[in-house]
């Protein structure tokens, strides 16, 4: 039995010695990769937050810390069933408070094709090369053998100095570009650098990273934070999203600050990122911790106290001094309770999550990306169709917005997508009956096989409709919920998008169409769209219905019209071409007149 055994443990270990893996080094690939930095071309060492320029102007702790690499992380996709992550790092790898899968520990999440978040556990080593390993990794069983999207989130407590991923090398493995949508910059102290999450993922600026899919550039710096002027100052050379403010941590009297000093620090801050940025909503947080929450240090619940009031009042002034675009985090909205920290100040796993929530709502309410509670009303990618990137497309949408804005935006799945237009798709099916009848009035094809309304509501929420004015935008979207959606639910994230479509497109002619018809679906589908045809009218949008151009008289798909029931053949985009011309010029006219 012991020499069976001996040979088995042999055996397993030759296997694996001869396995052959190839390694992918992101500080040296050949376009930018390492996300969550705001000057990835300006940075002395890769894995930096701030550019090198900075060492002249800040102050030698923030430097410091700013080489830690927290917040960082890198996209690639790859269909590989186990990856290797091996990484340096210098210095103590734990501290008393934070274990060392938090500070210096690496978080490897997956997303699936239906936008689904998944987290693999991996087997660390740690030494002079830490090394992370993740196998038996199933991202889906529905679609398999695909290339799936990953984010590995690095360290959050050092400086990341050498890196690299492995995948065997009978794996696809394809690294994924920086994200273009404008990003959130998170200005605050050791817990919004990270502290003390127990990896990675858990810290609250990475959840919100993932909550909202948009970059977040994380400038938290442990002891430090203290709203500095030359922080500042770099904060406004970004083009954010929304800036937040975090810093009344380490802004009480206990670290030396006064509370007139404190409401200067607020005033000025928030006044030279307008003066920059006047058009960037600014976010004010209190102090997480407050008396009520039953944490029994007197001497400090005072101090924050003081500090979170002071923060109220500079807020007040600024109010009534007619700012703009300033908005309050309390910490009754963070919610913490006894059991949200780890020393009474720092938050831990549980503290992380209230954070990330109460930073999402309040975010989502201020840049205008609501969430609900049905799936449609929830944005979120998807990767389902293997014809195409989902997000290059979006990707090129946001390049060609900036060059070569449309003046009609359609809005879709892949009836529409697999039509013709720019950008061009992998497969087109009605080439000529798009150039003929749409091309002409300068349509977009914004559409995107597999889509679902969730989907477009994701690519809304991301800037394709920003940063130019439409005449107007055609919304066909629906046909693939009808399979996992009530029609309420559908009818509710029609609604959603309709208003985000409002919101970003004011100015352009809105039309919203019935769901085209299907086989075996025709019945549903006339009712639904007496129901969207109400929602039309309550939101103030035109209905249009083109779809029933494609019934024969028993008020059935006509068969001659489609290639699979829902589908259409180059007949069918022919008829369906003549219907939107014609919609479209109506709309134009009520548009003019």
């Amino acid at each position: 039995m012991l020499v069976f055994l001996l040979w088995s443990l042999s055996v397993h270990t030759a296997a694996q010695t001869t396995e052959t893996w190839k390694w992918w080094n992101p500080a040296a690939n050949n376009f930018p990769v390492i996300e969550g930095q705001a000057w990835p071309a300006e940075v002395a060492a890769s894995y930096d937050r701030f550019p090198a320029r900075a060492q002249k102007t800040l102050p030698p702790n923030v430097w410091n810390i700013s080489r830690s690499s927290a917040g960082l992380y890198v996209k690639f996709k790859t269909n590989a069933p186990a990856i290797i992550v091996r990484y340096v790092v210098k210095g103590e790898l734990a501290m008393s408070h934070m274990p060392a899968t938090g500070v210096s520990g690496i978080d490897l999440y997956s997303i699936d094709p239906n936008g689904i978040w998944g987290w693999a556990p991996g087997n660390r080593s740690y030494g002079d090369t830490i090394e992370y390993r993740f196998q038996n990794l199933v991202v889906s069983k529905i679609f398999t053998g695909r290339d799936y999207e990953y984010r590995l989130y690095l360290p959050l407590y050092k400086a990341t100095e050498w890196l690299q991923i492995g995948v065997p090398s009978t794996a696809s493995f394809i690294p994924m570009p920086l994200s273009l949508e404008k990003p959130i910059v998170v200005y605050g102290t050791s817990i919004a650098q990270g502290a003390c999450a127990s990896r990675p993922g858990m810290a609250w600026t990475n959840i919100l990273q993932q909550r909202l899919d948009r970059p977040v550039i994380n400038l938290g710096f442990s002891g430090s934070g203290k709203l500095e002027a030359s922080v500042i100052d770099l904060m406004a050379e970004t083009d954010a999203k929304l800036y937040v403010l975090d810093c009344i941590p380490n802004l009480t009297a206990g670290a030396g600050i006064t509370g007139a000093e404190l409401e200067r620090r607020i005033l000025a801050a928030v006044k030279q990122l307008k003066a920059k940025q006047p058009h960037i909503p600014v976010l004010l947080a209190e102090h997480c911790i407050s008396p009520e929450i039953g944490i029994m240090d007197a001497a400090k619940n005072k101090e924050y106290a003081e500090a979170n009031n002071t923060l109220q009042q500079a807020y007040s002034t600024l109010k009534a001094e007619g700012v703009k675009g300033v908005y309050y985090l309390s910490n009754r909205d963070i919610g913490f309770s006894i059991y949200s920290t780890v020393d009474g100040l720092h938050p831990n796993d549980v503290g992380m999550m209230e954070y990330a929530n109460a930073y999402e709502k309040i975010i989502r309410t201020i840049i205008h990306e609501p969430a609900g509670k049905h799936a449609t009303t929830m944005p979120v990618v998807q990767s389902r169709d293997g014809y195409y990137d989902w997000r290059s497309r979006h990707r090129e949408i946001l390049i060609l917005n900036k060059t070569d804005a449309p003046a009609v935006v359609f809005l879709g799945n892949s009836i529409l997508h697999y039509w013709g237009g720019n950008p061009k798709a992998p497969l087109v099916r009605g080439a000529d009956s798009w150039n003929e009848y749409l091309a002409p009035a300068g349509v977009g094809n914004f559409a995107f096989g597999w889509d679902k309304i969730e989907n477009v509501l994701w690519r809304v929420y991301h800037d394709e409709l920003d940063g130019f004015d439409a005449k107007q935008v055609l919304l066909m979207i629906g046909t693939n919920n009808l399979s996992d959606n009530s029609d309420h639910e559908i009818v509710d994230g029609l609604t959603r998008l309709v208003e985000a479509i409002q919101f970003r497109q004011p100015k352009a002619v809105i039309l919203l169409s019935g769901i085209l018809p299907r086989r075996d679906l025709e019945n549903r589908i006339l009712v639904l769209n007496s129901r969207i045809e109400k929602l039309a009218k309550a939101e103030k949008v035109r209905y249009i219905n083109p779809g029933v151009a494609l019934l024969n008289g028993r008020q059935k798909i006509d068969e001659s019209l489609f290639s699979d029931g829902l589908h259409l053949n180059e007949r069918g985009y022919r008829k369906l071409g003549v219907q939107l011309k014609t919609l479209l010029s109506a709309a134009t006219f009520r548009l003019r007149y």
